[in-house]
């Protein structure tokens, strides 16, 4: 016996070299898969420790309030709360920052820290320089990313416009904060690290100079183990509402937490379904291969059985066919993981700014990986296993019976005559294994499904791009005030250098509740009749606000729970602070962010207030933007401004950086199983059709004509492939699109002629080279020894 079994493992060995081109091919689809959720899953726990990590060592809050101001005293009642462990109360104000070299003045967040160093909630982690001195109060610590992004060190400069006196902020150090992970200027989604910072300054420093010395207008608070947290909330709303309290919020919807958490979950998911795609395609490749393999040597399996090997030792023999295949893959697919992983983690560092973040690589990511590739392996194997076990000898030794001739379908109807032979016996050929054909129509179109999958975020980001900054926002600009402002505001914008058109908006900060559910942002007040910012679904259809009631996002209505017609209770959390229930009229399918609008009137009638705006769109003559930026930044009353040409330009490189690289492994993935899977269809279709080619060639064919007759078979498999490719791509598309749907953001379903295109033709380049590889082994077809076969 042990003769025997290692007589298969011989033959085995023979098997695999003999196939050595189909085993790597398949081999690199699996390997690909396999390394694609090796990549994410290792990108993810590495994402998830470094933040876990940093959130413990630097002491990140549990609970976050602003308040319009409120006295030192007040800190006394809030750590009273019970669960309550530890209470900071601090000032936070957005300034103006005239940088040098940026045409559009930038917005820095001046956040109060104590100096001297003492332990804090939100603990700050110094990259370089120092922290500031007692007795100099324009010395300030920087963001890392808004340091980088302006080429600002210890010793630079920042002119600052803070409470309408200009100052010259001093840079001693640059630092990050488990509250800035992710920085983005507030009511906006897109990262911006040139226009939008955070600097740090000495609490004594920055109260004076916003007259807070005795109060603050920010609190942090961390729980105790077991606290109730929506208690907590509760009891901190009620304690700060007297002051011009807006409201508490917990962690996890803490801007910069909770991008990195749909970061995550985005990650997740894809490394979940995308690496699945490629394993099945993998799994059904063996399948093909296997059974092809089992058909051809069916006089072998008969001899073997005869030789007295059992149906366990036969069915593990092509197993082992399979698992060594698969075990090969694991291992460059656990290594090419790896290497993407550190890239991707590299991309990371760039958007999510930690202490550390480095790339690890789980031992239970490895396993998971190794076992997920051992199961594709079986899995493709189960099916010719089968047949090989149970093929009885005695009907193994004959010859499979020739397939019954009949005339093809283009022959029945006539058309023979368009046809020369060798195209008749490509059609005739197909046409007799539906079966097979169609198992290779599939496995090209796999491939071609794969390569659209790869391709069309782009198509997605430049449709989402092109509805939501040239249809929802035509603004060039867009101003914010410090305090709401009577229609005179409007009006004094009107006459600045440049400005062709002025819209007024106003915004105002709420808690919308419905039922357990509840979200704080702002709700949107806009002209009856915008034109520079509308509300426009992702169809581009315009929507008209109605006279009353709420509009909302898609994203909105699903986090509430609630849908056109149903109503939510909005507690209004500035001015007088009034809560009502305002019915939902509408549902607005949106690409960016969560959204509530209303008609300007009707907001102003919820509020109780006079004409009072928030701010304004303005269209501009771009001859006239310096001039333009130049007069709102000596305006005390703005408190900000935004360009919309620079938020579509830090939009896109965004996008470019985070999906460029992940599309660029999806569509070098994609073309190796293009390859493997085309070439696996025309090398199978060689040994399956050599006797029956060899014989052509001694009738006198050249080899022209019978490398016509097989690639030709092959150009009609992914001729018809293609189209269904195309059809399966789309469908994957719309699929993966449902993974990467957060509440910050939706992409559309967006599939661009180029991309069909570019998928067709990278699909009919990999059957190109599969053909020339194919053919040269026609080329050394051995004539004699394929003839050798019994009848």
């Amino acid at each position: 016996m042990v003769g025997m079994v290692r007589a298969l493992d011989r033959k085995l060995l023979r098997d695999l070299w003999r196939l050595k081109g189909q085993a790597l091919a398949i081999g690199a689809v699996m390997a690909v898969g396999l390394a694609m959720f090796v990549a994410y899953f290792s990108t993810f726990t590495s994402l998830q420790r470094t933040q876990e990590r940093y959130y413990e060592r630097h002491r990140f809050a549990d609970v976050f309030a602003s308040v319009k101001r409120a006295p030192l005293s007040l800190a006394t009642r809030l750590a009273a709360i019970p669960g309550v462990a530890q209470v900071d109360v601090r000032v936070v104000a957005d300034v103006t920052l005239d940088l040098p070299g940026q045409p559009a003045p930038a917005t820095g967040r001046l956040v109060s820290v104590p100096v001297p160093r003492a332990p804090m909630l939100n603990d700050l982690f110094l990259r370089r320089g120092r922290w500031m001195d007692v007795g100099r109060p324009d010395e300030v610590l920087a963001s890392e990313a808004f340091a980088l992004a302006n080429g600002l060190g210890p010793g630079s400069t920042i002119p600052a416009l803070i409470n309408g006196r200009r100052r010259h902020l001093q840079v001693v150090g640059i630092a990050l904060s488990p509250e800035y992970v992710y920085t983005v200027r507030p009511g906006e989604v897109i990262i911006d690290d040139r226009r939008f910072g955070v600097l740090w300054m000495g609490r004594q420093a920055l109260g004076a100079a916003f007259d807070m010395e005795g109060g603050f207008n920010d609190v942090v608070l961390a729980l105790s183990p077991g606290a109730s947290e929506p208690a907590v909330i509760g009891h901190v709303d009620v304690v700060l509402r007297p002051y011009g309290g807006f409201g508490a919020i917990p962690r996890r919807l803490q801007m910069s937490n909770w991008s990195l958490t749909n970061e995550l979950a985005q990650l997740r998911g894809f490394g979940m379904l995308v690496p699945l795609i490629f394993l099945v395609v993998a799994a059904f490749l063996l399948n093909v291969v296997l059974s092809r393999i089992v058909s051809v040597q069916r006089e072998q399996i008969a001899a073997l059985k005869a030789l007295g090997y059992s149906r366990l030792e036969l069915g593990w023999h092509y197993a082992k066919w399979s698992l060594v295949v698969g075990v090969g893959a694991s291992v460059a697919g656990v290594a090419g993981g790896a290497w993407m992983g550190r890239g991707i983690i590299a991309m990371y560092n760039d958007f999510f700014r930690f202490p550390e973040l480095l790339y690890r690589m789980p031992a239970g990511v490895a396993l998971a990986g190794l076992a997920i590739s051992l199961v594709a392996s079986v899995g493709g194997a189960m099916g010719a296993v089968h047949r090989a076990v149970r093929l009885p000898p005695a009907e193994a030794m004959r010859p499979e019976p020739p397939a019954m001739f009949t005339r093809s379908l283009v022959e029945r109807v006539g058309l023979a005559h368009v046809l020369g032979p060798a195209a008749r016996m490509v059609v005739r050929n197909l046409e007799r294994q539906p079966v097979r054909s169609a198992t290779s129509v599939l496995g090209v179109a796999c491939s071609a499904a794969l390569l659209v999958l790869g391709l069309f975020f782009l198509d997605a980001i430049t449709e989402m791009l092109r509805v939501q900054f040239d249809l929802v926002q035509r603004q060039d600009v867009t101003v914010t005030f410090v305090e709401p402002r009577g229609d005179a505001a409007v009006h004094e914008l009107r006459r600045l250098p440049g400005v062709l058109d002025v819209e007024a908006t106003r915004t105002v900060q709420v808690r919308l509740h419905v039922a357990q559910r509840s979200r704080q942002l702002l709700i949107t007040g806009l002209v009856d009749t915008p034109r520079l910012q509308r509300v426009v679904d992702i169809g581009g259809r315009v929507m008209a606000l109605p006279p009353a009631g709420l509009v909302l996002s898609r994203s909105l209505a699903e986090a509430l729970g609630v849908e056109a017609g149903g109503s939510v209770t909005v507690e209004v959390l500035e001015g007088r602070r009034r809560t009502v229930r305002v019915p939902v009229t509408a549902i607005v399918d949106e690409y960016l962010g969560l959204s509530a609008y209303m008609r300007l009137e009707a907001l102003r009638t919820l509020l109780r207030e006079g004409r009072l705006v928030s701010g304004a769109h303005l269209l501009i003559d771009a001859r006239e933007e310096a001039a333009l930026y130049r007069r709102l930044e000596a305006m005390p009353a703005v408190a900000g401004v935004s360009s919309t040409h620079a938020m579509v330009e830090n939009f896109v490189r965004q996008m470019d950086e985070t999906m460029g690289v992940m599309i660029g492994f999806n569509v070098l993935f994609a073309s190796i199983i293009a390859f493997g899977v085309v070439y696996n269809a025309a090398r199978l279709s060689l040994s399956e059709r050599g006797r029956d080619l060899a014989s052509l060639r001694v009738l006198g064919y050249t080899r022209v004509e019978i490398s016509t007759m097989l690639l030709g078979e092959l150009a009609v498999v992914v001729v018809l492939a293609i189209p269904v490719g195309l059809v399966i791509g789309y469908g994957l598309a719309a699929l993966v699109i449902g993974l990467f749907e957060t509440e910050m953001y939706r992409f559309p379903v967006a599939v661009a002629p180029r991309t069909y295109a570019a998928a067709a033709v990278v699909t009919m380049g990999a059957a190109l080279v599969s053909g020339l590889v194919v053919r040269r082994q026609l080329d050394h077809l051995d004539l004699v020894g394929v003839l050798k076969t019994r009848e």
